[in-house]
């Protein structure tokens, strides 16, 4: 049976709380929770995959991120959880990144919560103690990325014969990252006798050959994505700046120094980036916050709260943070990491430019990333302007101007009176224009003009030449990834046992663009290539299709990544575990007769 919609059809409203979700079959609990946390209308995923849930079928569901898939699961899984003998676990959610992870396990606590249901994110990175003493208590519903699930199945300290029903979501990233054998495994463990579904934002042929050995008799729903026509975003200036890496910090603080913005969300790729960038733009005075996967729901709601009051003008977040949450129509949206899909760039920008008004969109983009920009003005329409960093000069004349405006402004409003008189004591002493003009210092000194700047080196803003090549869309995350990698297109990701084709270390060299990461452990530590390809995904947040080739040797692997984030991989790897063994990460840097050293 397949099902597929673009817009949801009109229905009767029912009498009650939420009545588009009443109509799907919703009990009062689930409702009541619904119409407190503000939702209204069901999306069309939800639309069509609830019912058949509740009724205890498989599903084969294709709709991209951001369309509500999360609830379209969550919400008939509780239900049937609620209604029936609660076995301890009794729900399992797969799902590829840990900041999905903690995603998701936040949405089940919160639709979840009228009901009593529990729930535990179980993923790498974590100390693996709470998850222990969690799972011998007994939780309902366990959130899980594969590599860790199959971790506690291995110890023995996860136990699936009481599951009923299993979700796998984002299945199509799942296998790009390499866990397409530790799906097998985990859902071999699983009752025959289970509910299962499966979401993925696009249908490959694997994801075709998981469904037909896992699923039974599945429903079959697609949610066709809008087309994107030309001027969607017609109210949104959008400009970029071409600068390279190093520099990119420092042209971000110019930019927004130059704008100004009222309210303004600032995208990075990961954690990391969201904390040294919220951290500088405090330091150089700007009110701003963090929202990340590593926050807790008080912080998250302290940080929104704060940001819709306007005691925050930036709000800098990653994208699976920004997901999903009531962001109002903000003056400035900054990609100060472009994303890899056209229509992630239209989301975050439409949040700008709403209700009439316009909205600026600013991108700050590596010069490997052009090809990236050009995709994006061709499936938009649109066009991007690229411009040159400002210079010292244009920031001091900017800044003399606002300084101006601010007065400008004071005099017209009047009720000075009582700042006249000391006017007049200063003018008695020396030239009433120095007085003038040393009051405008002092304002200006306050809004951060005598603060040391430096010019930021101009990177060439002539595009590499054009591909030649029929692109891709870039709905599909793998659209030119030579973009990101330096020219190199991405290996198909490994198989069990197998690594990534990669010549001899020391003999091939390393491919233009890349950079050879050493991890002290190889297959002795039982390490596959992906092991190490999902591990630097999931903990850096990265697309795995800009990850070269991978080569596990004994006792060390090697992994090539992009030159301009091999410092971020190096550092984030360094902190976590790779199969629950602390590793030594650092740059491999070849010899002419091999070896690393």
């Amino acid at each position: 049976m397949k099902h597929e919609t673009t817009n949801p059809p009109a229905e009767t409203p029912a009498k009650g709380f939420s009545p588009g979700f009443a109509a799907l079959g919703l009990e009062a609990a689930l409702l009541t929770t619904l119409d407190t946390l503000g939702y209204e209308e069901p999306t069309p995923i939800q639309r069509e995959a609830i019912p058949p849930f509740l009724e205890g079928r498989d599903l084969l569901g294709q709709a991209a991120t951001g369309t509500g898939k999360t609830a379209a699961f969550t919400l008939p899984m509780l239900q049937r959880i609620a209604h029936s003998a609660r076995r301890c676990p009794s729900a399992l959610i797969l799902v590829p990144t840990r900041e999905l992870a903690m995603q998701v396990g936040e949405a089940v606590t919160r639709y979840g919560k009228e009901l009593k249901i529990t729930v535990l994110p179980v993923y790498g990175g974590q100390a693996i103690g709470p998850q222990l003493h969690a799972l011998k208590r007994g939780v309902d519903v366990i959130v899980a990325t594969p590599g860790r699930a199959l971790d506690h199945i291995r110890r023995k300290t996860l136990q699936l014969k009481t599951i009923q029903m299993v979700v796998l979501d984002e299945a199509d990233e799942m296998l790009d990252m390499g866990f397409a054998d530790d799906l097998d495994a985990i859902l071999e463990q699983v009752p025959k006798e289970r509910q299962t579904a499966l979401f993925s934002a696009t249908m490959p042929p694997r994801i075709a050959s998981i469904a037909k050995r896992h699923l039974k008799d599945p429903v079959e729903i697609k949610i066709a994505k809008e087309p994107l026509k030309a001027g969607a975003v017609p109210r949104v200036h959008q400009t970029a700046y071409v600068v390279t890496r190093p520099h990119k910090v420092a042209a971000l603080a110019r930019i927004l120094d130059m704008e100004a913005p009222k309210s303004a969300l600032i995208f990075c790729r990961t954690r990391i980036e969201v904390d040294e960038l919220t951290a500088m733009l405090t330091g150089r005075g700007h009110r701003a916050e963090a929202i990340h996967g590593g926050m807790n729901q008080p912080q998250r709601d302290r940080v929104m709260n704060s940001f819709r009051s306007g005691q925050t003008e930036l709000l800098v977040a990653t994208d699976v943070a920004a997901r999903g949450l009531d962001i109002p129509s903000v003056s400035h949206v900054v990609n100060y990491d472009l994303p890899t899909s056209s229509e992630v760039y239209v989301h975050r920008i439409g949040r700008t430019g709403r209700a009439g008004r316009e909205g600026s969109a600013i991108t700050v983009l590596d010069p490997r990333e052009q090809r990236l920009l050009w995709n994006i003005e061709q499936l938009t329409k649109a066009k991007i302007v690229v411009m040159q960093v400002p210079t010292v000069a244009d920031l001091r004349v900017k800044r003399l101007a606002r300084t101006k405006s601010a007065i400008e402004e004071v005099l017209a409003a009047g009720d000075l009176d009582q700042f006249k008189a000391v006017v007049s004591s200063l003018a008695e002493a020396g030239d009433p224009l120095e007085v003038a003009a040393a009051a405008l210092k002092l304002v200006f000194r306050i809004q951060g003009g005598e603060r040391k700047e430096y010019d930021i080196p101009a990177a060439s803003n002539r595009p590499p030449e054009r591909p030649s090549m029929a692109r891709r869309p870039m709905g599909d995350p793998r659209a030119d990834p030579r973009a990101r990698t330096g020219g190199m297109m991405p290996r198909e990701m490994p198989r069990e046992g197998q690594s990534r084709p990669m010549s001899a270390p020391g003999r091939g060299g390393r491919t233009a663009g890349m950079a050879k990461v050493y991890i002290g452990a190889g297959r002795e530590a039982g390490i596959r290539p992906g092991d190490l390809v999902g591990a630097i995904a999931n903990e850096a947040g990265l697309n795995s299709n800009v990850i070269g080739t991978v080569e596990v040797m004994d006792r060390f692997s090697l992994v090539e990544v992009p030159e301009v984030l091999a410092r971020e991989i190096i550092e984030t790897l360094s902190r976590t575990r790779i199969k629950g063994l602390k590793v030594g990460v650092r740059l491999f840097l070849e010899q002419p007769r091999g070896g690393a050293r």
